[in-house]
């Protein structure tokens, strides 16, 4: 428990613990997938039994796939908040604080209060995570445990610790071999396959499917949020052979898609390809409020404006999210083919229709991302600054400076219009230089606006977010 060990923590104990967490324990954010990744479940197995399996004491929710789950996990976390539950909330990676990571949304008095606002939600607080790694320490060395075994076993047993009703759980890497799985949820979602981090799931969509598949429980209700030719057959070759029930969110119409409209124009949770995440939670809330624990849940009104207000109510940032509206500035951690397709899309469509007068894209992008399939969704008109994050992962500018120059000697494109820069920091002011400089005398007017899109990577978005705030 994390109450035994009452101990005052000055912030450089605290900073000097996480640092040692972060060095002796790599984490992907720092390291990448090929040090820091360990798949498997037999240490988090045995870390969970000395925790004393604390995610038996709630009630979970497990939420897979290749992009969509942060969004997935948010709503749905607002909505189970919205019906007066408490929630906790365990998604990955953090932008700036690593205690973004657990999260929870309290919304057990909301019956109780006529306008039915939730209070903030809250984190881990650092004296929590100084007490369970100083308690812990020993077995991390002993069993060489990941960063990720240790922040999971960190947030079931602080879930417990606050005596959650429900936590919503997201897939680290993949799902079969994710530290994650060994909960037992009344729910399994996958919300869509793409090809992303090949060279540990799988080069095809059937094998990176079949990996996502791994979270599906016997007898365990399974939810998939995009079908597709490819994959469909293992998903339904899974869930045959556990006795459980399937539903492909894209085939079936949830009882609210009606106001679906309503609240895409509404929710703080912007961006396009939100749409295909509102269905797969919709689906999900058809499918648990026949439980009788979530029949809260047919309260229509209370599901509409918890979807709505999802971002503000979780405090979930980096998906398409305004940084700042003079200069108009937009960001969004998006950062492999699959999800670029719908944002660079997106910037596109607002280009040619006159939503924005220019486009300013400030991208940068890790070394093992698969820069050839996305090179050719990047919008055509725009300005680029390619940068290079805080972080050794990253792809040096000058790097993708060169892919996308060659690019465009291949596609025809101009060349007039690529800059980089060796930080976001300088990228920014270099952007809203521009910015300046292309606005029309009407700027006040969105639609005469320039817009700077930052994105590529988390850690892209994580260095821009302190700029403005």
């Amino acid at each position: 428990m994390f109450k035994k060990i009452p101990i005052m923590v000055s912030q450089k104990e605290y900073d000097d613990l996480l640092s040692y967490i972060f060095n002796r324990f790599p984490s992907v954010q720092k390291a990448g997938f090929g040090s820091a990744y360990k798949p498997g479940l037999e240490n988090m197995k045995v870390f969970d039994g000395f925790l004393g399996r604390p995610h038996n004491t709630y009630k979970t929710i497990h939420v897979a796939g290749t992009n969509g789950k942060g969004s997935v996990c948010s709503m749905l976390a607002s909505v189970l908040a919205g019906s007066g539950l408490k929630v906790g909330l365990y998604t990955s990676p953090h932008i700036k604080d690593f205690r973004e990571r657990m999260r929870i949304i309290d919304g057990r008095y909301v019956s109780s209060n006529p306008e039915r606002v939730l209070p903030a939600p809250y984190l881990i607080s650092e004296e929590d995570v100084f007490n369970f790694i100083m308690k812990w320490r020993d077995t991390f060395e002993k069993y060489d445990l990941s960063f990720f075994e240790i922040t999971t076993g960190m947030a079931f047993e602080w879930f417990r610790e606050q005596n959650v009703d429900v936590a919503v759980i997201e897939v680290g890497l993949g799902g079969r071999l994710d530290s994650t799985n060994i909960i037992s949820p009344v729910l399994s979602i996958v919300t869509c396959i793409g090809l992303d981090h090949c060279e540990l799931l799988g080069d095809t969509l059937p094998l990176i499917a079949g990996e996502k598949a791994g979270i599906i429980k016997n007898g365990v209700p399974a939810l998939v949020g995009e079908s597709n030719p490819e994959t469909d057959g293992v998903f339904e070759d899974v869930c045959k052979k556990t006795g459980t029930s399937l539903i492909f969110a894209d085939k079936v119409i949830p009882s609210l898609w009606p106001a679906a409209d309503y609240i895409l124009q509404r929710m703080d949770l912007q961006g396009e390809y939100q749409k295909k995440n509102l269905r797969t939670v919709l689906a999900a809330v058809d499918i648990l409020k026949k439980i009788p624990f979530f029949s809260a849940l047919s309260d229509k009104v209370s599901v509409t404006g918890s979807i709505v207000n999802a971002a503000r109510r979780t405090d979930f940032h980096g998906r398409w999210e305004r940084l700042s509206s003079r200069p108009w500035v937009i960001c969004d951690i998006g950062h492999n083919a699959h999800a670029l397709k719908y944002n660079f899309g997106q910037l596109k469509r607002m280009l040619d229709r006159g939503e924005c007068s220019s486009l300013i894209i400030i991208y940068g992008v890790m070394a093992d991302k698969d820069l050839d399939a996305i090179m050719p969704l990047m919008p055509e008109n725009a300005v680029y600054i390619f940068t290079t994050p805080s972080t050794p992962r990253a792809l040096p500018s000058s790097r993708i400076m060169e892919k996308y120059s060659a690019y465009c000697d291949v596609a025809g494109r101009n060349k007039s219009k690529i800059f980089k820069s060796d930080s976001v920091r300088e990228a920014l002011e270099m952007a809203i230089g521009m910015a300046k400089n292309l606005a029309s005398p009407d700027a006040g007017r969105k639609s005469a606006s320039p817009l700077i899109y930052v994105g590529g990577s988390t850690f892209v978005v994580a260095d821009a977010v302190p700029y403005f705030r």
